[in-house]
């Protein structure tokens, strides 16, 4: 993601006829493809926000609600979110020490990942103690 422009919005892409996605119309898109998954994108959205509702995960990540209900909860299932309902809403809470799931990366977890694209950990909006281990 670039950094908030002059009008404090955050965009995606590089702006008018790039060949990332944005579009002659001026809106910038997100490009054609990038290094991580959507579901390496939910958890860096969920790590960075525990509060995120799924509408707005979904935005962040640039799928639909549906696709982004599915994530969470392919998720969940595997043991690398946990959600905890608070009124009305979902508060998430990441089980970092799960390995990534390609052999390449097998031997590397989910901390090290979100370590790269939040601040360290602590600060990353998710106290230390919601970055739980799985037991």
């Amino acid at each position: 993601m670039a950094p908030p422009d002059g009008d404090g919005e955050i965009t995606l892409g590089h702006g008018p006829g790039s060949t990332n996605g944005g579009g002659e119309d001026g809106v910038s898109r997100p490009p054609g493809w990038t290094f991580l998954t959507n579901h390496a994108h939910v958890l860096v959205a969920i790590a960075r926000n525990p509060e995120l509702r799924q509408r707005d995960i979904a935005l962040m990540v640039g799928v639909t609600e549906r696709a982004a209900q599915k994530i969470l909860r392919e998720l969940e299932d595997e043991g690398y979110v946990s959600r905890v309902r608070v009124g009305r809403r979902n508060h998430y809470e990441l089980h970092a020490d799960r390995p990534l799931r390609h052999p390449l990366e097998s031997d590397h977890d989910v901390r090290e990942l979100l370590e790269l694209f939040t601040d360290e950990l602590g600060s990353t909006g998710v106290p230390s103690e919601e970055m739980t281990r799985a037991s």
